[in-house]
């Protein structure tokens, strides 16, 4: 599969998809203080997979530079997530 069609979207897809497993977390009963930990995982995986699949926005040259991409994608997600609460108002649980 031809994965240029993506171009730039691939890094904020990387977010997107971060943010909604943060969403699951926040859905299960696992503790909200996981949820960061959990998308900053699941980033750096995203990342990796992003990287081997040479995804043509993921800048990686190597590895290592495709774990921490996607880590801060996941964190951003987070970061993200807490923004949407500062516009929204008081957080209700």
């Amino acid at each position: 599969m031809d994965f240029n069609i993506f171009g730039i979207l691939a890094i904020p897809a990387l977010v997107v998809i971060c943010y909604l497993i943060g969403e699951a977390a926040k859905a299960s009963p696992i503790d909200n203080k996981w949820i960061p930990i959990i998308t900053g995982a699941a980033g750096g995986v995203l990342g990796v997979i992003a990287y081997i699949i040479k995804m043509p926005a993921m800048y990686a040259e190597d590895i290592l530079t495709a774990i921490s991409a996607g880590i801060v994608s996941g964190l951003a997600a987070t970061g993200i997530n807490q923004i949407y609460k500062l516009f929204k108002g008081k957080d209700n649980g």
